[in-house]
């Protein structure tokens, strides 16, 4: 199933209702848990990881995003607060819209409208394919779910194409097994040729 490209504006028309460009260190909080969705945030360049953490402190990585992906739009129709936090993984620029000129853009431009909720309905279902795969007791089908639920947030469905930016314990965490499991199981997987691995980078 090719997947769609989520969310993409064009950087001209976000300025022209009022966008603005700002620039974030390594490691620095975009928008934290509990805060209110104010913005439409769109990476220009630079790469984000959107997780949160339990009450031990352990981190649950949700997704990690790159250039021309945006961060939090599913939260600007809802009237609840962020239950992420979005950080940067490396220098990024960032283009940031109010909320209320980024509903004021959907208005008119309705095929963008339709695209933001193709895109969105595209997540939850990959979201309730990845949910049921963790429930298998196979370890190659939770891994392959979550793979799957991971690449639907990029454009191109070509195999092995997409590089997963997790190390192999937080897979083995966002799974539930262990790393020794998640090794053996992406050697298996790796035969089968279901994902690539290449100087220890997986593809998929």
């Amino acid at each position: 199933m090719k997947t769609i490209s989520c969310a993409k504006i064009g950087e001209d028309l976000l300025k022209s209702f009022g966008g603005e460009l700002i620039h974030f260190n390594e490691k620095e909080i975009i928008f934290k848990q509990g805060d209110q969705p104010l913005f439409y945030y769109q990476i220009v360049k630079g790469k984000v990881k959107e997780n949160n953490y339990s009450q031990d402190g352990k981190e649950f990585i949700h997704n990690i995003l790159g250039d021309e992906q945006s961060l939090g739009d599913s939260m600007l129709f809802v009237d609840k607060k962020y239950p992420i936090n979005a950080e940067t993984l490396q220098p990024t620029t960032i283009i940031k819209l109010p909320k209320q000129n980024f509903l004021k853009l959907l208005e008119a431009h309705h095929e963008i409208s339709i695209q933001i909720s193709e895109c969105m309905s595209q997540r939850l279902y990959f979201q309730t394919l990845m949910l049921q795969n963790l429930a298998s007791n196979d370890p190659v089908i939770r891994l392959t779910g979550l793979l799957e639920y991971l690449k639907s947030f990029h454009s191109d469905d070509i195999p092995s194409s997409f590089e997963i930016h997790l190390t192999r314990q937080q897979i083995a965490d966002l799974t539930g097994l262990r790393v020794e499991t998640v090794i053996r199981a992406f050697k298996k997987m790796e035969q089968n040729q279901m994902i690539k691995i290449d100087n220890r980078k997986i593809f998929y």
